[in-house]
């Protein structure tokens, strides 16, 4: 579907919107690429609506939600496939592109990453984060899909150091171990979008547990980040056709070694204690 067989379906059902609805699909009209890196929340409040209200235009537009909407979107912003594959590499590599070119701006992406996510650093948040994990009689990560991955990540990464890091790989299971969480134990969430139904289903579990919440996301206000207690913010945009980016997952182990050496640094003696414990526990595997 090209971009204006979009805007003409958007058009053609417009009499069908309610006056919000109206001002999603006005929004949308007039910045059909800039939706692309917005969050449901982030749309809502550009046109001054309700999060419901989004919804509502997305079922009206005849789709399942609001990701399926951005997926469409995105595939309609290119008129011909060539420019849909580019579109789902990066917004900038193109057909034409020598392999020295995409490798730029790759390397161009992944530094953008970084450097934002650097910039978006807040200490504050770091320092509270580091603190909860502290005090934390058990640490979950969690995540699904490729935020499963930096949840993996975290927990071997902090359990060369403490015993009581946990990560659980099963949607259901993560439910169940959040709803088992008490006032002493640490939830830690990774979301990219924050809108993932199931990582919004355990934040609700841990929060209803009394568990503290902790959760590494792009947008800062989302359903997840509403029931954490500490937001840290990831700095990098990634389409709706760009699940998993590993400019994303960058920016987020980045946000894991900072918080790994901060944490490690207040608990000196004892983290360079287990350290040699754990890496002595493996020294016979290695050759």
């Amino acid at each position: 579907m090209a971009n204006g067989e979009f805007i003409l379906k958007i058009n053609s059902r417009y009499s069908l919107f309610t006056k919000a609805e109206k001002k999603v699909a006005d929004y949308v009209i007039q910045n059909p690429k800039k939706v692309l890196f917005m969050s449901i929340t982030d749309l809502a409040e550009a046109c001054k609506v309700g999060d419901t209200s989004v919804f509502r235009f997305c079922k009206t537009m005849q789709m399942q939600g609001y990701q399926e909407f951005k997926m469409l979107l995105s595939l309609s912003l290119s008129d011909d496939g060539d420019d849909r594959i580019a579109t789902m590499l990066s917004g900038e590599v193109t057909q034409s592109d020598t392999s020295e070119n995409v490798a730029q701006k790759v390397l161009h992406t992944n530094i953008n990453a970084l450097n934002e996510t650097f910039a978006l650093l807040d200490y504050d948040q770091l320092s509270l984060t580091v603190d909860y994990i502290m005090m934390a009689k058990q640490i979950y990560f969690f995540g699904v899909g490729a935020s499963l991955l930096t949840a993996w990540d975290a927990t071997e990464k902090f359990m060369r150091i403490t015993p009581n890091v946990h990560c659980v790989a099963d949607a259901h299971m993560q439910a169940m171990a959040a709803s088992l969480l008490t006032p002493d134990d640490l939830a830690f969430i990774v979301s990219y979008s924050g809108a993932t139904k199931d990582t919004i289903l355990i934040a609700q579990q841990a929060r209803q547990a009394g568990a503290r919440i902790i959760c590494m996301t792009r947008f800062a206000k989302s359903q997840l980040t509403e029931s954490a207690d500490v937001t840290i913010l990831c700095g990098t945009n990634e389409g709706p056709l760009q699940g998993g980016s590993t400019s994303a997952r960058m920016s987020q182990m980045m946000l894991l070694d900072l918080i790994y050496m901060e944490y490690f640094k207040r608990t000196y003696e004892t983290s360079s204690l287990n350290k040699q414990k754990t890496s002595g526990a493996v020294l016979k595997k290695l050759y």
